[in-house]
């Protein structure tokens, strides 16, 4: 599943008129890198979720034949509510394999997909997340990484244990962690905390090309970006 429903305010004007996916990086709009990347991992079918500007994405990108998988859509844009990520995700969840890859589709990055997939979910753990170096605007990180990939708690006041990373918008998730969600609004913050606190969570490091595309600077790092 691809995120693809936000209003992207940190980037407009740019987002006023186009959804903050469909902006285009290196020749090609964000969330193409990320079609062709999880195409040639093996995925053949990516749920998109839509909200701002919701009809720009599915006339952009079609039913995914072009790469050789299918699209499909979860609309959300005919809503009373933004649904946020856990949201949004409970509002697709009849859509999604278990487990399923989540992949914000607002950041840009070169990171491996197939290594994600070929993890295994250890059996008490809801997902899987993806890690990166804290950057400037996130410098206190997210969450800690033990030597056994298991994720913990960054303490906001005192020196952690583990280092602590910033979560790069990218993970391996149990359907179960949101099946019990009522539907509406939710964030996935705090369900991601919760688990996390009962050791339930496991993640790995990435090192590699990675960048949040938030604002009008870091879209022009992104375009840097080898």
């Amino acid at each position: 599943m691809i995120l693809a429903a936000g209003r992207g305010e940190r980037l407009r004007p740019l987002t006023d008129h186009t959804p903050k996916p469909l902006i285009p990086v290196q020749g090609k709009p964000l969330i193409v890198h990320h079609i062709e990347r999880l195409a040639a991992a093996g995925i053949t079918d990516i749920i998109i979720n839509l909200n701002h500007l919701a009809e720009q994405i599915p006339a952009a990108l079609g039913d995914g034949s072009r790469w050789g998988i299918r699209l499909h859509y979860s609309w959300e844009n005919h809503l009373n509510e933004h649904l946020e990520t856990a949201g949004g995700i409970r509002h697709a969840l009849h859509l999604l394999s278990d487990p399923f890859l989540l992949v914000n589709g607002d950041i840009f990055t070169h990171y491996p997909f197939a290594e994600l997939l070929n993890t295994p979910l250890a059996p008490d753990a809801y997902f899987n997340l993806v890690l990166v170096e804290n950057p400037p605007h996130h410098p206190q990180g997210d969450f800690g990484l033990t030597e056994h990939n298991q994720l913990t708690l960054c303490p906001t006041a005192t020196r952690p244990v583990h280092p602590c990373y910033t979560y790069a918008g990218i993970g391996l998730y149990r359907t179960s962690l949101f099946a019990n969600l009522p539907e509406g609004r939710r964030a996935l913050g705090g369900l991601l905390k919760e688990k996390i606190a009962e050791q339930r969570g496991q993640g790995q490091y990435f090192g590699g090309a990675w960048i949040d595309v938030g604002t009008q600077a870091r879209l022009i790092k992104a375009e840097q970006m080898n």
